[in-house]
């Protein structure tokens, strides 16, 4: 039996979706649907009923995805002990990130990685941190890094930094010559935020609630999906917000923008998100020992 089938199947039995297993595999969907209805000819039998765009697995699909999950988690002690023996990186592997995440911090840290180990293979989703999460807990995803506390138990989170983040003005702002600004100054002003379930907008939500005296409430301007966007629509005098200190270092160089200090301060982790296994492939222990290093090396904010 052709293993490729097999994988294709256990992909599609674990999300229960044609369209998800087809985007994990990096195939299109009629390759993923030919080769499960390859190995449902090979068993002679259905291994998902179809109906109403929505699949569910048989009780022989039941038995398939039973034994497949544990025959690709063989498969996988089974590379690790001969990686072990020959001390060779190489493989597969798909990260997701939020916004923030992807654009400021894992560019310089994934191709550091790709240096050290270039037979390895790196595949880069981005989302909003709920959606990063939803990956990782649907398995669409090896790893997660996020900018905002994970809720699910289920997942092992390890921390990887602290992030700072600051209120952005455009210059000659009436509070830009401040050295902190609190939460009720910063709130008599337009603000700019992230969209729902972004990290960024989590984060402050909670600040902002957790926040004593606050009398004031949040005056959206406008709710924008990604840190590029809030930047330029607070260098444009259309409202004032808060973003990660990593965000704002060309700005600040240009003079742009200007950074004032949260009173409180207002930190937030940067965290490894993934599923609870009892073993990882050694490309994916690797990675998070290089990236546990990588953070460590590079804590400013």
């Amino acid at each position: 039996m052709a293993d490729r089938r097999l994988q294709v199947f256990h992909t599609v039995a674990r999300l229960l979706s044609f369209t998800k297993a087809a985007e994990t595999l990096h195939m299109t969907q009629p390759a993923v649907t030919f080769q499960v209805r390859q190995l449902e000819e090979y068993f002679n039998t259905r291994l998902f009923d179809r109906t109403h765009n929505r699949i569910s697995l048989t009780e022989a699909g039941a038995r398939v995805y039973e034994y497949s999950d544990k025959i690709f988690e063989l498969y996988g002690e089974m590379e690790n002990a001969v990686r072990e023996m020959t001390g060779e990186i190489s493989g597969s592997l798909t990260i997701g990130a939020s916004t923030t995440i992807a654009e400021y911090m894992l560019p310089a840290l994934l191709g550091d990685f790709r240096a050290k180990y270039p037979d390895v293979s790196i595949h880069l989703k981005v989302s909003n941190t709920d959606g990063i999460v939803s990956m990782v807990e649907n398995n669409t995803i090896d790893l997660g890094v996020v900018e905002a506390p994970v809720s699910n138990k289920n997942l092992v989170v390890d921390e990887c930094r602290r992030d700072k983040l600051v209120a952005i003005l455009p210059p000659g702002h009436p509070k830009a010559d401040l050295s902190k600004i609190t939460l009720n100054e910063l709130l008599e002003y337009p603000f700019i935020c992230r969209e729902e379930g972004s990290g960024t907008r989590e984060v402050i939500n909670e600040y902002m609630n957790n926040t004593k005296d606050c009398q004031s409430c949040m005056d959206v301007a406008m709710e924008l999906g990604s840190p590029e966007a809030v930047k330029g629509a607070v260098e444009a005098g259309m409202g004032i917000s808060v973003v990660s200190n990593a965000t704002i270092q060309k700005e600040l160089r240009l003079g742009t923008l200007v950074a004032i200090e949260l009173d409180p301060v207002l930190e937030r982790p940067f965290s490894f998100v993934h599923q609870k296994q009892k073993f990882r492939v050694r490309v994916m222990e690797e990675l998070l020992d290089f990236a546990r290093a990588y953070c460590q090396a590079h804590r400013e904010v």
